[in-house]
């Protein structure tokens, strides 16, 4: 898609403007904004923006999706516009962590911690489903594996698992330089200390559990005092706790030393001190802690299984709009390194299918050509693992697709979880997930994975559908009420030429998404319709904004002119702005510069991004207040300028009663 500028300038005038931007980055798919104040985010604007692919609040930030690619090309015009400077993304999150909770800060320092190491750990969980596939016995012969039948392929798997679990086995060095860089220490003095805690003079944490069974734990004798001689392999919580001691202790010490004698003192007593505290205190406990935490969930998924599996698959996509979904990776991880596996990623995996599939539903109940287009490519991309263009682009927009999605996901995660399907390592979620699927789970996988597909898809197309045939149904009867036969307006605003109405015999949805060469806009007022050159506004008069028509109301009700989504609503109240289901647009806007009374003596009915049918009241407004205060009350109806769609207007004159005579008649081009 080409950029325009206009568009940029549009999304900065969306979150409030280049005032309300504290800090602003970028990274491979989207914006990310601190912004002072996100309740001056005009998220109906953003949403008509067709660089804008979706937007959200997440962790203190404000995030618009604009694709990868793009996205480097709109940033950069936008620092153009605006005058900012460059901010990375510790910088936004910096800002943003200002303002969150104990708890949210909690949730981003996890994960501003494991999403820089998570593409190793993603590349280790694919290779080491590669290594599944060649050495899982069953998988393409009945009791053996593919190295059994084909011994030549034996040491090819034994090299792919060497450099797939190198990633596992050192993981306490990942996060180690992770956590101490996040916590402000030096990267290097956190790997050593990672590569410390699983130093091969270490009884290994795989073998712990037989070493104490056996009696052959090694010890150290610190004068009488007796610590166990084991390392940290696949722990979390040892790692975690010593980097953050290490990283302040650094900090401390580099305060206070002086710098010709830095070399020498900060990194030996940063590194002697914190690996003592790691042996002696800090190891013991976290890891009797982390191996509570997992004998707690082991239990839980022993003794309940299928009420977890409803719970977390269920609920998996909620975690993901909190963020919260981030913390998982360092359970999942501790499960792998104490159990071999991990029976929480499964349903992960089938959650970002089951989002997937209700997005690709709503393909067959969306209207809009934009929506059913982001419709078809969120739902791809969430079949790949990442859901957040398809549950915040869709699904939450909708509400119902979000809703069965989760229906879905908690029935499957509740036939993973009586059947005991685990993952051996964290890879990539949706469909490419089975790689990291023990291969002898792969059938009960494979069915759960059915489920998502099917269950959301068929519930969302029913519901929604129906909620569609709904609509349409209180429209004819609305049309009826109003005193017109079913055919003298149709749904999409236009008016028929035939004087006696013939029977109806297609749905109001058929009729909306027929080509519409020429549409008649009903008055949004009763009152005189005049001309917009007698308009005492030199904006609407010279028709700067748009061509269109003025009306003198009699009355104090604006109601909409035709089926619509409310595409904005002004702030202070007094203009909406409406969207056909063509794509045209036309502004409302009651009186001139009503603006100045900031909402005072109008009262708007609708949101943006809500439907309304053609009659439904959009506001009312006080006269007495408006004329008072010295505004005309002469109301503009403007087809707004930069609509391509539009060939020529034709304006009707004279006395009008709301929603039944014409002012306008537009054709359209083709």
């Amino acid at each position: 898609m080409a950029m325009d500028k206009k568009q940029v300038e549009e999304i900065v005038r969306a979150v409030g403007g280049k005032e309300n931007i504290e800090a602003a980055t970028h990274c491979v798919t989207r914006l990310r904004f601190a912004l002072y104040d996100e309740s001056k985010v005009d998220t109906a604007s953003l949403e008509q923006n067709d660089l804008v692919k979706g937007q959200f609040s997440s962790q203190g930030q404000f995030q618009v999706v604009i694709g990868p690619g793009l996205v480097d090309k709109v940033y950069d015009e936008m620092i153009q516009i605006t005058g900012g400077e460059r901010a990375s993304k510790d910088d936004v999150k910096a800002v943003a962590g200002k303002k969150q909770n104990p708890i949210q800060r909690a949730i981003k320092t996890l994960s501003d911690i494991f999403i820089p190491i998570l593409p190793a750990i993603i590349t280790a969980g694919l290779l080491l489903g590669i290594n599944n596939i060649l050495t899982g016995p069953g998988i393409f012969f009945d009791g053996k594996s593919l190295v059994d039948v084909y011994p030549a392929w034996k040491d090819l798997a034994s090299i792919i698992n060497t450099i797939a679990s190198t990633a596992f086995t050192f993981l306490p060095a990942l996060i180690g330089w992770s956590a101490v860089t996040r916590f402000g220490g030096s990267p290097l003095l956190g790997i050593v200390l990672g590569l410390i805690l699983v130093h091969p003079d270490l009884l290994s944490a795989y073998g712990y559990a037989n070493a104490v069974n056996e009696g052959t734990v090694p010890t150290w004798n610190l004068f009488g005092w007796h610590i166990e001689k084991i390392g940290y392999q696949g722990q979390v919580l040892p790692v975690l706790v010593s980097a953050y001691l290490l990283a302040k202790l650094e900090i401390f010490l580099n305060k206070r030393v002086h710098d010709s004698i830095k070399l020498l003192v900060v990194a030996p007593v940063t590194l002697l001190i914190t690996g003592f505290l790691a042996f002696t205190i800090i190891g013991p406990v976290t890891f009797a802690i982390a191996n509570g935490i997992t004998s707690g969930l082991i239990y839980i998924y022993d003794s309940y299984a299928a009420l977890g599996g409803l719970i977390y698959g269920g609920l998996y996509a909620l975690l993901v709009i909190t963020g919260m979904h981030h913390t998982f990776l360092a359970v999942d991880v501790q499960l792998i390194g104490s159990q071999g596996g991990t029976f929480l990623w499964p349903m992960l995996a089938l959650s970002n299918i089951a989002q997937g599939s209700a997005a690709l539903a709503m393909m067959l109940v969306l209207r809009e050509k934009k929506m059913r287009g982001l419709a078809a490519t969120s739902s791809v991309s969430a079949f790949l693992g990442v859901t957040e263009p398809a549950i915040f682009g869709v699904n939450i927009r909708y509400r119902y697709p979000f809703i069965f999605g989760m229906v879905g996901s908690a029935i499957g995660g509740v036939l993973l979880t009586i059947n005991n399907v685990q993952a051996t390592s964290i890879g990539v979620g949706g469909v490419p997930g089975f790689l990291s699927i023990f291969p002898n789970k792969w059938g009960v996988f494979f069915i759960g994975m059915a489920i998502v597909l099917v269950v959301p898809f068929v519930l969302t197309v029913i519901f929604g559908r129906a909620k569609l045939r709904k609509e349409d149904r209180n429209a004819d009867q609305a049309t009826v009420a109003g005193g017109q036969t079913p055919t003298a307006k149709s749904a999409s605003g236009t008016t028929t030429t035939n004087a006696v109405a013939e029977p109806r015999t297609r749905s109001a949805a058929q009729v909306a998404d027929e080509p519409v060469n020429t549409l008649e806009i009903m008055a949004p007022l009763t009152g005189t319709a005049v001309p917009l050159e007698q308009v005492p506004d030199p904006a609407f008069a010279e028709k700067q904004m748009g061509d269109g028509v003025a009306i003198e109301p009699s009355g104090n009700q604006v109601v909409a002119p035709f089926d619509a989504q409310v595409a904005h609503v002004i702030k202070s109240k007094h203009a909406v702005i409406l969207e056909h289901a063509s794509g045209l647009q036309i502004l409302i806007h009651v009186g001139i510069n009503t603006v100045s009374l900031k909402g005072e003596g109008f009262n708007m009915h609708v949101e943006a991004g809500e439907k309304v049918r053609a009659g439904q009241t959009l506001l009312e407004f006080d006269r007495k207040v408006i004329e008072a205060a010295g505004y005309p009350l002469i109301t503009p109806i403007i087809i707004p300028d930069g609509q391509d769609m539009v060939d020529r207007v034709e304006v009707t004159t004279g006395d009008v009663t709301s929603n039944q005579n014409g002012v306008l008649k537009i054709h359209l081009k083709g």
